[in-house]
């Protein structure tokens, strides 16, 4: 008796250790993880980019990177934004982006290290042979990819949010997206498909809008006919004016973009709306050219919701209506 007794106290006496060593050890985990605060990602080159913490001084090197962060982040963690991104015509976070110190196009790598960033984001598209020139630097880079659809930009902003070391922002931003486009598909789906209108954009890209373009997209979403991709044109494939008479479009989409006032956009557009060869178009000869703003069209965020009412907007009207400067944000 005496010995089952004591087997019984042993048992206990092991079973009060276990669980006392269980419990520091996951207090320890937890203190572990609270303070220091690291975390990885693996960005969309593959690379897997280490943080200790979450960066403090972070900046991005496109127009709809920028409008990304800005959504995840406050401004004052944001050490350089594009040129273009205080520009109403081509931006709609024009507020924000005067908050940010810096301004930056086709910086050079002795240009990024001067602003000392603790994390740059950089698109997977033109030369960024400057990427690992930054690593080599003790840089923390993540690559994103050239947005063509909008999973593409779902993508991004789920890397970029973790990237910031607020993955939960990320979910918020696009479950907004997500609800406005919702709400504009109600809205287009009214539409007959016999009163729905076909559009050409011309682009100071002359290779942008076709198949495999988010402005593609957009058009579909927003019930507009993309002339261009109904030629069969691709995106990287150069319009042509013969090509526009060809489409014969029902509204003709001519761009905004200034640079600051720097650009002569009139000079531009009248190379079209002034060519002989282009009168007797129907959109020209009814006077169906419209302006859709810029800063709503081209970009590849969050805000790609505002390129789909943009759209409806100009094409179908006050049943879209857009006012400026409109952003989605959850930076706290």
């Amino acid at each position: 008796m005496r010995n089952e007794s004591y087997n019984k106290y042993l048992s206990c006496l092991l079973l009060l250790v276990v669980t006392v060593c269980l419990l520091c050890a996951g207090c320890s985990n937890k203190a572990a993880q609270n303070q220091g605060g690291a975390y990885e990602v693996t960005d969309d080159q593959g690379t897997v980019v280490k943080f200790k913490e979450k960066p403090q001084r972070i900046m991005t090197v496109t127009l709809s990177t920028d409008n990304i962060l800005l959504g995840l982040v406050k401004p004052e963690k944001v050490v350089a934004v594009n040129t273009l991104l205080d520009d109403p015509v081509s931006s709609n976070v024009v507020e924000l982006a005067k908050q940010v110190p810096n301004k930056i196009r086709h910086p050079k790598v002795e240009e990024i290290l001067a602003m000392n960033p603790d994390l740059v984001i950089a698109a997977d598209w033109g030369n960024i042979e400057y990427v690992d020139a930054l690593r080599n630097m003790g840089v923390n880079v993540v690559v994103v990819k050239g947005a063509k659809n909008l999973q593409d930009i779902k993508d991004n902003i789920h890397l970029m949010a973790q990237a910031v070391g607020e993955p939960e922002k990320g979910d918020k931003l696009i479950e907004i997206m997500d609800q406005k486009l919702a709400e504009i598909k109600v809205k287009v789906d009214k539409i007959p498909e016999s009163e729905r209108k076909t559009t050409v954009l011309v682009s100071l890209m002359n290779n942008y809008g076709g198949i495999g373009c988010i402005y593609d997209e957009a058009c579909k979403l927003a019930g507009v006919r993309n002339g261009l991709a109904e030629a069969g044109l691709h995106r990287g494939d150069k319009l042509t004016k013969e090509m526009i008479v060809k489409i014969d479009p029902d509204i003709l989409f001519m761009p905004s973009y200034n640079a600051h006032n720097t650009y002569d956009i009139d000079k531009f557009r009248n190379g079209y709306l002034k060519d002989p060869s282009l009168q007797q178009m129907k959109a020209i000869k009814t006077g169906n050219v419209k302006n859709p703003r810029d800063s709503y069209i081209y970009t590849a965020s969050q805000d790609f919701c505002y390129a789909v009412q943009e759209l409806a907007y100009v094409v179908y009207g006050d049943e879209f209506k857009l006012e400026d400067q409109q952003h989605i944000s959850v930076a706290e």
